[in-house]
């Protein structure tokens, strides 16, 4: 009887593991305990046709007026029966407030990035009207974050405006971390107005929008892993190449301490797929699940795990292809092909829904058939579970009750958490230091030796400027393409021990150089970063080893006094300016020599006519471009450079013009702060520019200030 009992129970938690709301579900599916749920939350969206060639890029995907009408958003319920139903959400939501207070969203436009709460009852998604004025930022021609309940009613509008908004996500707080266009600047390679986007958050009515991130260049689909903190997709384009890093970051919920999750140093194209999208945690897991997709194309591609442990080697050691059948895109195959597979959800490491599309590519335009599919990365199984015969699939979500990843507080006076029932107050941020701290325990810890003997004195502190001008080299900032302008802040002392601790202004990207006693860069920063007001950031060294523990015996010497405000440069160098840093030392003590040797080959050191040059450059820093040092891409020079800084081989430590004055160059005699002025210019990619308008002023050398930080 006991046994009869016993096997009764049994029958009865089969049947109602494999029997939700009437439907029983496939027998391939019954025994897979990870399929709780019967319902999946979706939408649909398809690629940009093929007469949109340059809106087919990691950038101009996301623009609203790039959206194809004829998507939605979709529950798929009994995804796992034979009684699947596909459920418009929308179709009889009103909307309760915004422009379209009273109506129905309107028909034809786009749909991207749903999120669903933890509680399983609210869905954030992006919608656009997609009007087709390509290029114009309106209303009509962007993406808007709305909500709306999991049944469809209370739908509501978040954001409004001309920038894009999209890609929200619910963080454990109750605030939305999202993407947005609101930091402003352009990208610095495309022949077309392409907005930067970064992060962004606000409370869960849509108020105090605030920038999690001032990175200079975009970022992409930010997630919250099961530590509570953001993950997201940085393009990192510091004194790079603009296909070198595409990698994964980590940040806390009010934006501090932003950091690479791994491979930010990669060589060469084929060392590691062009981008990593769609990064997020497994369940039970310290690893991500991620999709390898092309620089020059849409996000989709390979998927992929991430194990952060383990350790760099500048190539694939930390990344895992999942799915065999699919290589990475641009990486190791054209852009446009083995598309197969985007934004995977991981049940565990072996299972995830995604979407898949064995054909996968992009040359299709509009025909792409995107399916529903639970992908086995054991077997390399994929089974579809739903296919629109017309329109792409896209972002599956099991719409069930999740455990809430910790609260991690806010330690910067940036996006406040508001407390059931509270109603924002901007007075929160009243009387807020624009500043914040940071402390160096040690820049000899770094991944690279410091060349033996070189003593640190100073740190050197610039600022990467966004680029605020929307085309391709105009202007031309240095012999380097594609670079932003940037603004020497000034410098902040090291002491004995490696150690240094200063007072840095919020919200501006920058980056440190590590400086001798002689003010002469010996490392550099390839990447930004920034603090946010109140915030204390701590690094434990220079481009320290990111698995290395820190191993602290005594409290740093910096750290036992006040931190140090950074003191100025010389005039020149914020904002940068070769006019006034260089070429007054040129003018003084260099062209007349020049000029009456002009017959023994002395190049011409004049201004000249910089007018009629297509940039605007002097003659001088034309004819200086073999003796400076710069980081390209330009013809000529390998275009991914090293992916680090090799402490000692960069700037002023190694440019022919350093190097012949070192030495001494005839007779001249240059005061200490005239070879500083050539030496700090060098150390700075030896720019021309210090913001991107106004060009004509600068070259006749007026100080033009910068209209974006």
């Amino acid at each position: 009887m006991r046994n009869m009992y016993i096997y009764l129970t049994l029958c009865a938690v089969f049947f109602c593991g494999c029997v939700v709301n009437g439907a029983e579900k496939k027998p391939q599916f019954a025994d897979n305990e990870l399929l709780d749920f019967d319902d999946v939350l979706f939408i649909k969206r398809s690629y940009l046709p093929p007469s949109e060639t340059q809106g087919n890029h990691m950038c101009d995907q996301y623009f609203g007026f790039h959206a194809i009408p004829g998507g939605g958003l979709f529950i798929l319920k009994h995804a796992f029966s034979d009684k699947q139903e596909c459920v418009n959400i929308l179709e009889n939501s009103i909307c309760t407030n915004g422009r379209f207070k009273g109506e129905k969203l309107p028909e034809g436009g786009g749909f991207l990035s749903p999120d669903l709460s933890y509680d399983g009852k609210q869905i954030l998604f992006a919608f656009t009207e997609g009007k087709k004025d390509r290029y114009k930022w309106t209303e009509e021609t962007v993406f808007h974050i709305f909500k709306v309940n999991i049944d469809g009613t209370r739908l509501t509008q978040l954001t409004d405006g001309t920038t894009n908004d999209f890609d929200p996500c619910w963080l454990p707080n109750g605030r939305i971390v999202f993407i947005s266009e609101r930091r402003g600047g352009y990208g610095r390679c495309h022949a077309r107005p392409v907005p930067n986007y970064t992060l962004h958050s606000m409370n869960a009515e849509g108020s105090d929008i605030v920038c999690l991130s001032p990175h200079e260049t975009n970022e992409w689909h930010p997630s919250v892993n099961n530590n509570g903190m953001i993950v997201y997709t940085r393009w990192d384009y510091v004194d790079r190449g603009y296909n070198q890093a595409h990698h994964p970051w980590i940040t806390f919920p009010d934006g501090r301490d932003p950091r690479a999750i791994h491979g930010n140093f990669k060589e060469k194209q084929a060392d590691n797929p062009c981008m990593e999208l769609n990064v997020r945690s497994i369940p039970g897991s310290h690893k991500y699940v991620a999709v390898a997709t092309p620089h020059h194309g849409q996000a989709y591609g390979s998927m992929l795990l991430i194990d952060p442990r383990v350790k760099d080697d500048n190539k694939l050691a930390p990344i895992k292809r999942l799915t065999l059948d699919a290589k990475y895109p641009e990486a190791d195959t054209a852009p446009s092909m083995d598309q197969k597979y985007a934004t995977p959800w991981a049940l565990s490491e072996r299972y995830y829904l995604c979407v898949y599309d064995p054909e996968g590519s992009a040359r299709r335009g509009t025909k792409n058939n995107h399916a529903i599919c639970l992908f086995d990365a054991d077997t390399q199984k994929k089974t579809i579970l739903y296919k629109d015969p017309v329109v792409g699939c896209l972002d599956p979500i099991p719409i069930r009750v999740r455990k809430t990843p910790p609260q991690i507080p806010h330690r910067t006076a940036v996006g406040k958490p508001l407390a059931p029932g509270e109603k924002f107050n901007p007075a929160v941020y009243k009387n807020v230091p624009n500043t914040g701290t940071v402390g160096v325990v040690n820049v000899y810890d770094s991944t690279l030796p410091l060349p033996e003997g070189t003593k640190i004195k100073y740190l050197r502190i610039i600022k990467v400027l966004p680029k605020t001008t929307p085309h391709h080299l105009h202007p031309q900032i240095s012999y380097g393409t594609e670079k932003s302008p940037r603004a020497v802040l000034g410098t902040v002392p090291v002491e004995g021990d490696g150690s240094a601790f200063f007072t840095l202004p919020a919200g501006r990207a920058v980056f440190f150089q590590a400086l001798d006693e002689k003010m002469e860069a010996v490392q550099s920063m390839r990447s930004a970063t920034y603090v946010h007001p109140g915030e204390q950031l701590l690094c434990n060294g220079c481009h320290e080893p990111r698995h290395k523990t820190p191993s602290i015996s005594k409290v740093a010497m910096a750290f036992k006094r006040a931190p140090s405000e950074i003191t100025p440069d010389v005039s020149g160098s914020n904002p940068f300016s070769f006019p006034l840093l260089v070429q007054p030392v040129l003018d003084k003590k260099c062209v007349q020599c020049h000029l009456k040797n002009a017959d023994k080959g002395a190049p011409d050191l004049r201004k000249g006519d910089f007018e009629k040059h297509e940039k605007g450059w002097y003659t001088s820093y034309q004819n200086l471009q073999k003796y400076s040092y710069f980081y390209g891409p330009l013809k000529g020079y390998d275009r991914w450079q090293t992916p680090t800084t090799i402490p000692g081989k960069f700037g002023s430590k190694v440019a022919k013009l350093a190097t012949m004055l070192r030495k001494g160059h005839h007779d001249l005699k240059l005061t200490e702060e005239d070879k500083h002025r050539i030496f700090l210019w060098l150390d700075c990619n030896s720019d021309f520019y210090g913001s991107c308008q106004n060009t004509k002023e600068q070259a006749e050398g007026k100080v033009v200030m910068p209209t974006l930080e």
